[in-house]
């Protein structure tokens, strides 16, 4: 029974050790292969074939994503190309991917250059400082490292300016809605229009003032009188006007036969009265 569990055991560690052996195999396979796709990248690079070029490399990003030189290249193409958030993410990517500090320093350097063109100085700053931190004795990345530190600085002070003006405009805006709102209170033309509002409130509909306004009884007590007489039309005398015209005249009469009468006493014989 011993001899059985011993000899399963064998089987079964020869059977995971044959499987380990074919997977290190394809793993070897696929790594010259996309060895192989870098080359013929290369090389149609050289040809200024960045088409086909660029269709090699991702060949061997698929096959391989280890090999680093496959996103590197590609991402030095799209960088000749102006491509600079493609060249981007496949800096970033070999970075990822990359298992040594040599690999790590190209692709961090690389990053730092692509930073640049995009005007990120201080992203491109802690690009360059990981570059140095995989190889610090590179010349190259040390000096490209101080020019992005001095952009950096030049964009911070740029945008302390500009933080600066935008307070500073903001604060004057304030201050001139401020006056503006000082100026319509303290503003004569308002008081006026006031004044003459509250003077309008206090005349009734027909202009009148409403303290000189009766409580209207007057007024209709009057419009009654006037109901039952007949109204004169224009160049026509009206009734109280003939009324005083014909006592005028009754008293004219009178006065002209009074004095017809006076007359008539004086031409005439007076009588003398008798003496019986």
């Amino acid at each position: 029974m011993k001899i059985y569990i011993t000899y399963i055991c064998i089987l079964i560690s020869s059977l995971s050790f044959a499987q380990d052996k074919d997977k290190e195999k394809e793993r070897q396979l696929a790594l010259e292969t996309a060895k192989n796709y870098v080359y013929e990248g290369n090389e149609l690079i050289d040809a200024d074939n960045y088409i086909n070029a660029e269709m090699e490399y991702r060949k061997a990003i698929s096959q391989a994503p280890s090999v680093v030189a496959g996103s590197y290249n590609l991402g030095n193409t799209y960088y000749d190309k102006g491509n600079y958030e493609e060249a981007l993410y496949r800096h970033t990517e070999a970075a990822k991917n990359a298992t040594s500090k040599i690999e790590k320093h190209k692709a961090y350097h690389n990053i730092g250059n692509v930073l640049m063109k995009e005007e990120l100085c201080q992203e491109a700053v802690e690009a360059y400082k990981s570059a140095l931190r995989n190889d610090p004795t590179d010349d190259e990345t040390r000096y490209n490292l101080a020019i992005a530190q001095e952009c950096a600085a030049q964009q911070k002070q740029d945008q302390d300016k500009e933080e600066e003006k935008n307070d500073e405009d903001k604060e004057n805006e304030d201050k001139n809605e401020d006056k503006k709102e000082d100026e319509k209170k303290d503003d004569p033309k308002d008081e006026g229009d006031q004044d003459k509002k509250d003077g309008e409130d206090q005349k009734d509909e027909d202009g009148k003032p409403k303290d000189e306004k009766d409580d209207g009884k007057g007024d209709k007590q009057e419009d009654k009188k006037e109901e039952g007489k007949p109204k004169p039309q224009p160049g026509q005398l009206s009734p109280q006007q003939i009324k005083n015209l014909l006592e005028a005249m009754n008293n004219q009469e009178q006065k002209v036969q009074e004095k017809m009468n006076a007359e008539k006493q004086k031409g005439a014989k007076v009588k003398t009265e008798k003496d019986w």
